[in-house]
């Protein structure tokens, strides 16, 4: 019996997070990175003491966020690797992928990517290197384990796909900013270019023995 209560305790623990984090979603698609534990709190209809005994502090509210679109954009980057296409065409579909991800909730990336842009009141100390370079070496690593799995690289075959996949990484997040910020181009046009870059070396590695293929 306690056994199932605590099961139903965790149940409920984990609905009323995922409540918060949707009510935070909510405020940070209006408020981008000005969003602020008050309006969370306001928007979720708790006080912020609550808010806070569930995230602890901004910064904690920030890391379950970045996990949760983490979680989502990664999911859809495995998809546009795992489509049915051509090789090159695999390629632009996940650049494509991750520029349409961050041009559909522009507020949400400058939240999880500028969170100091907010400049709210009680927030002084939040380390924007601290919160985001996390998101963008674990997109890396996976990106990397992908690549390992698939392409034949020879030699060092580990290694390079690691370097691969964080060089992948910086490379679409420095692009996507200043594009998302500038709009010097048409998505489609930041796409073609990038893949133009990748394609020499991903053009001439054969897939991996025994792997899904690339």
């Amino acid at each position: 019996m306690d056994t199932t209560r605590r099961t139903d305790q965790e149940r409920s623990a984990d609905r009323r997070r995922r409540e918060l984090l949707e009510a935070a979603d909510r405020v940070v698609l209006r408020d981008g990175p000005g969003a602020s534990m008050n309006a969370i709190a306001a928007e979720a209809g708790i006080t912020k003491p609550i808010l806070y005994r569930h995230f602890g502090d901004k910064s904690g509210l920030y890391a379950a966020l970045a996990q949760r679109h983490t979680d989502a954009l990664l999911d859809a980057l495995r998809a546009a690797l795992d489509a049915p296409a051509e090789r090159r065409e695999r390629v632009e579909a996940t650049l494509d992928t991750y520029l349409t991800a961050i041009e559909a909730r522009p507020q949400v990336y400058r939240f999880l990517m500028h969170p100091a842009e907010g400049g709210q009141p009680g927030d002084q100390g939040f380390d924007i290197g601290k919160h985001s370079a996390p998101l963008l070496r674990r997109m890396g690593e996976e990106l990397g384990k992908v690549i390992e799995d698939r392409v034949d690289l020879g030699p060092d075959s580990r290694q390079l796909a690691r370097v691969w996949g964080h060089g992948i990484v910086g490379m679409m997040h420095a692009a996507g900013d200043w594009w998302l910020g500038e709009r010097p181009c048409t998505r489609a046009e930041l796409v073609r270019s990038l893949a133009d870059l990748l394609w020499g070396r991903l053009a001439a590695a054969g897939d991996k023995v025994g792997g899904p293929g690339f």
